[in-house]
């Protein structure tokens, strides 16, 4: 058995294409426990992840978490769950769709567009080998984190590279690394607020909840930290705010160690006992809605500062599928496709080397 995947049939007339591939995060299949074991065991079995000794989390993992979590993930899920399916799955899918008409709007009309999963399906295995059987001969990975995180961006980029170790003819290949201070990206940002500001009042204070991540991997060189600053930094100039007008914090906190501070739900708290009148949350670091805004957001979060006084609060939904935002996203891969020629709509494979067109005229 090959350990090389089939390779697409050779074609005389074969035009190689250029293909990009979004990549997010995941999602389970359904919001049930039953489908959160394996998907919650796929994404916290990753080093990049835990970065704990192997053998102790897998006891932790296997022995612990494993068998608690699922049912409790999946209530989370159930609560946000549309009837297409997950919202990150869903805006993930139409992000994709868009882009590649957005593109095509550019002059950009022959390319292969496409999304995976980091975690679940669709797999990067999956979708690149498609994108292989489609004829694509150059490919630009895209990871959806604004911010680049050695757990988000960089494992994403992993997973691919293993799914492309798996190709016999590898394709060229070009990542973004990140997009965190993209003029583009933070308009979209500051259009998407300015727009559920048009009806009523700025709030006392704009609360930017980034995704968090334990605070030794800033120690150990992860630009997670600085780069939630800067696009924090430059949303804030954006929107014309001042610095006691905004605050930046961090969510999802899991395990006992000390991650990234302030944590977005003590903030909450904090402004809910100073009885402050009213609160917005935008979650910059997603470029989709997903569990970590619709529920630990949009619910809990809005929960925790009612509970402890607060008084109006709102979450501001992501990008998700936002023209300014489809725009940016397409400016930011026509970007990184400089100098790939097959983007431009032409056949690399039909273009003659001048020496040759040199020849034929003599």
């Amino acid at each position: 058995m090959s350990r090389y995947a089939p390779e697409p049939d050779f074609r005389h007339d074969y035009r190689p294409k250029t293909g990009v591939l979004l990549i997010n995060l995941g999602t389970p299949e359904a919001p049930t426990a039953k489908a959160l074991r394996p998907y919650l065991k796929e994404f916290l079995s990753d080093s990049r992840v835990i970065e704990i000794p192997r053998a102790i989390w897998w006891l932790i993992l296997n022995g612990v978490i494993l068998n608690t979590r699922p049912a409790q993930s999946a209530k989370k899920y159930a609560a946000i769950w549309d009837k297409d399916g997950s919202p990150l799955l869903i805006h993930t899918r139409n992000q994709a769709k868009l882009l590649k008409g957005q593109l095509g709007e550019m002059g950009l009309n022959d390319l292969v567009v496409d999304f995976a999963m980091r975690y679940g399906q669709p797999s990067l295995e999956t979708v690149i080998g498609r994108m292989r059987g489609q004829g694509v001969e150059r490919l630009l990975l895209l990871p959806l984190y604004p911010q680049y995180a050695a757990s988000s961006s960089a494992t994403a980029l992993d997973q691919a590279f293993r799914a492309l170790m798996k190709l016999r003819n590898m394709p060229e290949v070009r990542a973004v690394k990140h997009f965190h201070d993209d003029p583009g990206y933070i308009a979209a940002l500051a259009a998407r607020i300015r727009e559920a500001w048009q009806y009523g009042q700025r709030p006392d204070k704009l609360v930017m909840s980034f995704h968090g991540v334990p605070r030794f991997t800033r120690d150990k060189g992860d630009p997670y930290y600085c780069e939630c600053q800067k696009t924090g930094r430059l949303l804030a100039e954006a929107l014309g705010l001042g610095k006691d007008e905004y605050l930046i914090t961090f969510q999802s906190r899991f395990g006992r160690t000390e991650w990234l501070k302030p944590y977005t739900s003590e903030t909450l708290a904090e402004l809910g006992k100073a009885r402050t009148a009213r609160v917005d949350v935008v979650c910059p670091g997603f470029v989709g809605d997903c569990l970590e805004t619709l529920e630990e957001i949009a619910m809990e979060g809005k929960e925790t500062f009612l509970s402890h006084g607060g008084g109006e609060y709102r979450y501001l939904p992501c990008l998700n599928e936002s023209p300014e935002w489809i725009a940016a996203l397409s400016e930011i891969v026509k970007k990184h496709l400089a100098g790939w020629e097959a983007a431009a709509g032409e056949d690399p494979a039909l273009r003659r080397p001048r020496a040759m067109e040199r020849g034929a005229k003599q």
